[in-house]
């Protein structure tokens, strides 16, 4: 048996929110066309791909500003907008209500939908992060809060330290090839009802040509890519943001859904 029931959902509770998400979103990290990267993004809205991640040091604004001009293109009720600001904007209140107002200048609205701290500021305890981060909901910047890269215990610190907001997502590191996160932390979100965004889950690439996964996709006529991602959304609670310039990558991450592992491929690729 697996090591995990398997969700057959292709869309994803956010947290306890009783809202969903598409399991697959996209990613706007280390982006080199801006122009190309526009296109997909918009093409990823068009097929149901709404979920766009991005984040105030990416590309020093620039990201965001593109997902503000994608966001101009579509529509704002289109896209749900994922930003994270930089740990040390959590010193105090009044400095993480600045940094959000900046992000949403570039994104030309005037909400998130979700805003993370990027990762834990270690010289700061995480239930001051935590209250800086909920002065942000607190004055309608975003709907929802979260964290990145936080792993178990200052994750449970988050969730003990929230007032009136949930911590609803966490989004960390994990592909079928860095597993990691499934000893403890996976099961932690499960538990807490925090749902767990994967980056980097193509490992820029390394996944397309690995072995066991074009063997794996060649029984299911699906590409290793295709099965790389239907590996982490087989989880409960877990979503994924491959990030691509390209929109005919677009249709790949899109033919990830509809369809799930066999437990046997799965347990296959749990041991890999």
């Amino acid at each position: 048996m697996p090591r995990f029931p398997i969700d057959t959902s292709d869309e994803k509770p956010l947290g306890k929110t009783g809202e969903r998400i598409p399991a697959i979103g996209i990613g706007t990290w280390g982006i080199r066309d801006y122009a190309a990267a526009e296109e997909a993004l918009v093409h990823a809205i068009e097929l149901g791909l709404n979920v766009i991640d991005t984040a105030e040091m990416y590309g020093n604004g620039l990201a965001e500003e593109l997902v503000g001009r994608v966001i101009k293109r579509v529509g704002r009720d289109r896209v749900f907008v994922i930003t994270k600001l930089l740990p040390y904007r959590f010193a105090d209140p009044s400095t993480a209500i600045a940094a959000a107002e900046q992000s949403l200048r570039r994104l030309g609205t005037s909400y998130a939908d979700l805003i993370l701290i990027h990762w834990p500021e270690e010289t700061l305890p995480i239930h001051v992060q935590i209250r800086s981060l909920e002065a942000i909901a607190e004055r309608g910047l975003t709907r929802y809060i979260g964290v990145s890269n936080f792993n178990r215990s200052q994750l449970l610190e988050a969730i003990e330290s929230v007032s009136k907001h949930e911590i609803v997502l966490n989004q960390v590191k994990y592909s079928v090839l860095d597993k990691k996160v499934e000893k403890s932390l996976l099961k932690t979100c499960i538990d807490h009802g925090v749902t767990l965004q994967a980056y980097t889950p193509l490992e820029r690439g390394a996944v397309a040509t690995h072995p066991k996964l074009v063997e794996i996709g060649a029984r299911y006529g699906k590409t290793a890519v295709q099965v790389a991602l239907n590996y982490l959304i087989a989880h409960p609670m877990v979503v994924a943001i491959p990030k691509t310039e390209r929109r005919e990558r677009v249709e790949e991450f899109r033919g990830a859904l509809g369809w799930r592992l066999s437990e046997r491929d799965i347990e296959e690729l749990e041991r890999l």
